[in-house]
């Protein structure tokens, strides 16, 4: 597990941004952590760095929004959903892009209907006492993501925490 800090919401879209040059077709991206904790933020920042130019929005009441750049991007949010079952229902696991990425935030919660392999991102409010710091923590499950841990660490090494 890789363990980092963001000291406001900038920082946590810099830090998706630069995750977002290792990214590969097909990969998936679970969001997890308590509301507010910045999912959408991060997932700005990853759009952004895959050279997304359109504004990324909450995909909540409409669950899954779609947007090109140097890999298409699919971004859905699985809030408002009740039981894993409505995600296949919607057809949902059918939206994963091979020819791109995927984030699903709240992912965690429907990981039985996901693919076994992706990177988990897991956003929690920090110790501060203002409302900015995040706690990060990415890892991976499968091994699609093995190979390339080093450089992800390398390039979140401005937010890593030490120990």
């Amino acid at each position: 597990m890789i363990a980092c800090r963001t000291k406001s919401v900038d920082d946590t879209k810099a830090l998706a941004a630069e995750v977002a040059p290792l990214l590969q077709p097909a990969d998936l991206l679970v969001l997890a952590g308590d509301l507010g904790a910045g999912k959408t933020a991060f997932t700005q920042g990853l759009a952004r760095g895959l050279g997304v130019t359109d504004p990324v929005t909450s995909p909540a009441f409409v669950l899954v929004r779609s947007y090109a750049g140097r890999l298409p991007l699919v971004h859905v949010d699985v809030y408002r959903l009740d039981h894993v079952q409505e995600l296949v229902d919607l057809g949902v696991p059918e939206l994963l892009d091979e020819d791109g990425v995927t984030v699903v935030e709240w992912g965690d919660v429907v990981t039985p209907a996901l693919p076994p392999e992706f990177l988990e991102v897991r956003l929690d409010h920090g110790d501060d006492d203002g409302d900015e710091e995040r706690r990060v923590q990415l890892e991976a499950v499968g091994p699609a993501w093995t190979p390339r841990l080093a450089a992800l660490r390398q390039v979140l090494s401005p937010w890593l925490l030490e120990g």
